[in-house]
């Protein structure tokens, strides 16, 4: 039997048990570095296929490796895994079936790696939605997990098939500032009054955006800011987020911030402190011949994919940080027939709706039909790989 019609055949025949994986994560979603229960389930998934696998790993408890290495020489490609909910909401994203897509890609892929050459893994990355330490792909990117890759795959769930979009760099911070309380009557001259810092902390930014190229956005909320009208507030916090379209534009944007920070604790004579919540999540740098690939493979199984509307908000993700190392793909693929926001109902329930279901399938065979070329075919992934590394270098000339 030919290879792809194995790597389809395989898909077929499991495709029940990665349906009820993804309706099992949609019943029991769980947040930012808890996802307790999905990583046991697909950890143990992608063990009975074969794979060696670990877990609690990068520094998350929720994190998972899974690997198959052919004896026979070849790429090494990823299938990242994201199995996070929202919080108050549930699987809004789709990612009740982002991660059994992706097991289930390399699971068929592992079929016919021995024969082909190569080295299958999964990652399993933590907290894409963000949250404390969350972001792991930072992680991975951090702590090695991505030496020696030669690309890395998956797909995001949404209201239409178009290729992987343009995703700019985030910077999740807090920002703190402790004075000194005294009674704000009788004793004024002996507080030092952190709110003032953080309000000119937020005037300053809000000054700031006069100065800053068009793609940068700046958003926030002050979390705490004192107890009582009566007392010099000793402690004031606020927690903002800092996007760019390219790293070296947030890098710059940073800088910037800190000034602000160290110039409202001088003038108040607070102590001021600027720091991340997480990882930070860095811009996509696409790749657009490998998104091509994937593309054609989607043809082939009756999709056309199109191509997202430059004009169109986009937000951040974590993938950015995997594509900062290696080749990255995430396209979107439809799970459901109306325009449909991530992070609302409608989407939570789209995520366990039939389309969305079927959409395991035909995303795995498109995933691992696009590594599947990558393996055959060493000139198309080294022009891939070429074609990432200058897109790296006009970013990096932008700094």
């Amino acid at each position: 039997m030919d290879i792809r019609e194995r790597i389809k055949d395989y898909i077929t025949s499991q495709d029940a048990v990665y349906r009820a994986l993804a309706l099992d994560l949609h019943a029991h979603p769980e947040v930012c570095n808890e996802e307790y229960h999905a990583c046991e389930i697909l950890s143990a998934q992608l063990t009975r296929e074969g794979f060696t696998v670990k877990t609690d790993i990068a520094g998350h408890p929720t994190g998972f490796t899974a690997v198959y290495k052919s004896e026979k020489a070849g790429p090494v490609l990823v299938f990242l895994a994201e199995y996070d909910a929202l919080p108050g909401l549930g699987h809004g994203c789709g990612h009740n079936l982002f991660g059994p897509t992706s097991c289930l890609a390399a699971a068929a892929l592992k079929q016919v790696i021995d024969e082909v050459g190569g080295e299958v893994r999964v990652y399993g990355t933590p907290g894409e939605e963000g949250g404390i330490n969350g972001s792991a792909k930072g992680s991975f990117v951090r702590e090695g997990y991505l030496e020696g890759v030669d690309a890395a795959l998956c797909v995001h769930p949404g209201d239409v098939d178009e290729v992987t979009s343009h995703l700019i760099a985030c910077a999740p911070c807090d920002i703190e500032f402790w004075g000194k309380p005294s009674h704000a009557a009788a004793a004024p001259e002996k507080g030092i009054n952190a709110l003032d810092a953080l309000i000119l902390t937020y005037n300053g930014i809000n000054a700031l955006r006069q100065h800053l190229p068009s793609d940068v956005r700046i958003h926030g909320v002050i979390t705490s800011g004192g107890d009582a009208a009566n007392i010099v507030p000793e402690y004031a916090s606020a927690r903002f987020f800092f996007r760019a379209a390219t790293s070296p534009v947030l890098d710059m944007v940073y800088r910037k911030m800190e000034n602000i920070v160290a110039g409202a604790a001088l003038m108040t004579g607070a102590k001021g402190s600027l720091k991340p919540v997480q990882n930070r999540v860095e811009n996509m740098i696409l790749t657009p011949l490998l998104d091509k690939v994937y593309a054609e493979e989607m043809a082939g199984l009756g999709v056309k994919v199109g191509t997202p509307d430059p004009t169109r908000s986009v937000g951040s993700s974590d993938v950015g940080n995997i594509s900062q190392v290696v080749p990255t793909i995430q396209p979107t693929i439809r799970i459901t027939t109306v325009p449909t926001p991530w992070h609302t109902e409608a989407s939570r329930d789209a995520s366990c709706s039939e389309l969305g279901l079927q959409s395991i399938a035909l995303g795995a065979k498109a995933l691992a039909f696009t590594a599947l070329r990558l393996i055959q075919d060493p000139a198309l992934l080294r022009a891939i790989q070429d074609e990432h590394r200058e897109a790296l270098r006009a970013q990096a000339a932008q700094g």
